[in-house]
């Protein structure tokens, strides 16, 4: 929903009234007996259904990997491949890697990770993961995000040179990065990267598969994008903010090929927090 929503509509308003008269006018309104997390829990078809929690990440969350093949599937199985790579332009639409259709009923609710081995024929890359779910007829299935009328379930970047870790912030579900020093790649070379990934919450039908896209770019949905507000970007799913500055994304550092590594020790993967 709306950025805005939760402040101009008699839900929200009424939401803050009970925080505030707690906090700042002593009200007994039983606030203190709120639970801490309030989820709109969503659904294809801009369904939500309202769920209170007491904890985030959930306990009962069962932290789920799903391995990146050369293929281009996501797998619940863990694979060892001999020594390879996929290619892809710096600023090209990259890769999309897709499970097979879901079992039963899905909900997915937390924050997401990604681990990847890249390497990079210049000094440097940016990396633009996109979490994605398509209905059986492989239409993508988007939602009204805080701007944007048509987001993905969940988005990530990492710039590679920032890729230092904070160990003691750092979470497996939650890449802290220290942004306390810009460190180059060695073109060719392989790095092992760690992606924060946006939290989402979406409760996936039986059938529907779930996608990792890693591009070299900004996300754009299967529409095309098209509505917008005053002085803004033509929305296509990731807002009017996007990542195409000339100054900031040079061509000769950031037009480069990346490359996605697997091996027998290299094994990426796309990490979901299942309900």
């Amino acid at each position: 929903m709306e950025h805005w929503t939760e402040f101009y509509t008699d839900y929200g308003v009424n939401i803050q009234k009970r925080f505030f008269g707690h906090y700042l006018k002593g009200e007994d309104n039983n606030w203190r007996n709120e639970p801490r997390v309030t989820l709109q829990v969503r659904y294809p078809g801009n369904k939500f259904v309202e769920r209170k929690e007491n904890e985030w990440p959930l306990k009962r969350t069962n932290w789920t990997k799903l391995y990146l093949t050369p293929t281009g599937s996501l797998s619940s199985e863990e694979q060892t491949f001999e020594k390879t790579k996929i290619e892809y332009d710096g600023f090209g639409e990259g890769i999309t890697f897709v499970s097979q259709p879901l079992s039963g009923e899905t909900e997915i609710t937390g924050p997401m990770a990604s681990k990847l081995f890249i390497s990079s024929e210049s000094s440097d890359a940016d990396l633009f993961l996109v979490v994605r779910v398509f209905s059986e007829d492989f239409k993508e299935i988007t939602f009204k995000g805080a701007l944007d009328p048509n987001t993905p379930v969940g988005q990530g970047w990492l710039r590679a040179s920032h890729r230092k870790l904070d160990p003691n912030m750092s979470k497996p579900y939650r890449p802290y990065y220290t942004h306390d020093e810009i460190q180059p790649l060695e073109p060719q070379k392989i790095y092992e990267l760690d992606i924060e990934i946006w939290p989402t919450s979406i409760v996936i039908p039986k059938n529907y598969r779930i996608a990792l896209t890693v591009r070299g770019r900004d996300y754009v949905n299967q529409s095309g994008g098209g509505s917008t507000l005053p002085n803004m970007n033509k929305f296509s799913g990731c807002g009017p903010f996007l990542h195409n500055d000339p100054d900031d994304r040079p061509l000769d550092i950031f037009g480069k090929k990346i490359s996605l590594h697997f091996s027998e020790k290299d094994v990426p993967y796309l990490l979901l927090p299942i309900i």
